[in-house]
């Protein structure tokens, strides 16, 4: 979350950086001015109770040590207790309120990136060019049914629509690909492969801003878990509640999972094929730092994304979103889309962001600065380090041969055992 401090103290810059993304917040936003107004008077109150109790307290001590009659300052403790007790119920209270309100407001938007919503997205830079053909080149649905890599009625039938199923080789480039995703980024970028739970606490959701915003979004169980949507989930919660050290820092995280997303609103939308499921796999990055070194970090995070694309010989461009199209809880996000041939679109395989100290607040993940001296809270990255099903959707697209094969790009043949799929070899 934000701090409550900025709309109290520089009410002015916040709201104009939040009416950025969001334009219709000053009525919410000036309830919540409101309430922390009233929580801060009535600790006010209390504290000056206590104060006045504890005099009082010491004088009815001293009396009854000078053996003197100390029942009327023994009722005015009473009546300043049940004030007190008053006072703590109101407290809580107003706290309750604020806290679920300031649970829904967005991340600020960092100032270089662009104004507008999805419309105003800029592309930066792009790597490698689409790929020409001599024939009409085929969608993955088609060479996924033909060479018998994807199953989808199969998985319509087991689950409902939006569940692919995976077959003899197509099962194995999914294998293929996130062991090769995972090598990269253990052995050469450095991080430190975890294995979470599937499973979160609302809690948990909470603390990453999944919850109450993407709440439509998540299959939730009848015991109050809920599915991932993301290995961010679960492995920047990890240090929820923790104080580490700044020389600790970064640390740095890789984890493959499915995910589940409802994606509700999206209905009739990008139906056909693997583009948009419920379920899917995807190797995800987390980098939790200092707040001096957030700007590097993104950098590095999102380096690390474009090399395994550029391993897979993937064309792609960087987009960064304009203010009115991140993430609820990102200041900053930029994406990775590759190029796929037969459905002649760009898309999203990667989206690296930055979350600034907005995660770090709500979750309470704190660093003590060297030296020593009072615990800030950490700033959050990730990144897909990609996202499965959009990568395989270019890999079979863009490979794809005249005579119905694909060839598997160069760095993935170690992890096939083959160098082109074949409607033998599937």
């Amino acid at each position: 979350m934000i701090d409550i401090k900025l709309l109290r103290d520089e009410s002015e810059s916040t709201r104009a950086t939040l009416a950025r993304r969001l334009s219709d917040l000053d009525g919410y936003l000036d309830r919540i001015v409101e309430l922390e107004e009233q929580r801060r008077g009535v600790i006010l109150s209390a504290e000056g109770l206590k104060a006045e109790r504890n005099r009082a307290s010491e004088e009815v001590s001293r009396i009854k040590k000078d053996g003197g009659d100390a029942t009327v300052l023994l009722s005015g403790l009473k009546e300043k207790s049940s004030e007190i007790k008053g006072l703590d119920a109101r407290l809580k209270e107003i706290e309750t309120e604020l806290r679920k309100k300031a649970l829904r407001i967005p991340n600020l938007p960092l100032p270089e990136i662009p104004d507008g919503g999805e419309d105003g997205n800029q592309i930066l830079r792009t790597w490698g060019d689409p790929p020409e053909f001599d024939f009409e080149p085929k969608a993955h649905w088609d060479i996924g049914h033909e060479l018998g890599l994807i199953d989808l009625p199969r998985g319509a039938k087991i689950a409902g629509s939006g569940f692919p199923v995976f077959t003899g080789a197509g099962a194995r480039l999914l294998r293929a690909l996130r062991n090769f995703m995972l090598d990269i980024h253990v052995d050469q970028h450095g991080y430190t492969e975890i294995a979470p739970p599937h499973l979160v606490t609302e809690e948990t959701a909470l603390g990453t801003g999944q919850l109450p915003d993407l709440e439509s979004n998540m299959y939730r169980t009848v015991d109050g878990l809920y599915l991932i949507p993301t290995a961010e989930v679960p492995v920047t919660n990890m240090h929820a509640g923790e104080i580490l050290q700044a020389e600790d820092l970064p640390r740095t995280y890789v984890a493959y999972t499915p995910c589940y997303r409802r994606e509700a609103g999206a209905h009739g939308k990008d139906t056909r094929g693997i583009i948009r499921v419920h379920q899917f796999d995807k190797v995800e990055l987390v980098r939790v730092c200092e707040a001096e070194q957030s700007p590097v970090e993104f950098d590095k995070i999102l380096g690390h994304s474009e090399v395994i694309l550029q391993k897979l010989g993937m064309p792609y461009r960087v987009l960064a979103l304009a203010a009115g199209d991140i993430g609820f809880a990102s200041a900053k996000t930029y994406d990775l889309e590759v190029w796929a041939a037969g459905v002649d679109n760009w898309l999203e395989a990667s989206s690296a962001s930055t979350f600034t100290d907005f995660q770090g607040r709500r979750a309470n993940i704190r660093y003590r600065p060297e030296g020593g001296g009072k615990p800030h809270f950490c700033h959050t990255l990730n990144a897909s380090g990609v996202a499965l099903p959009r990568t395989i959707i270019a890999l079979l697209e863009n490979n794809q041969q005249e005579d119905g094969s694909v060839v598997i790009p160069e760095a993935l043949v170690p992890y096939m055992g083959v160098d082109r799929l074949t409607g033998a070899s599937s």
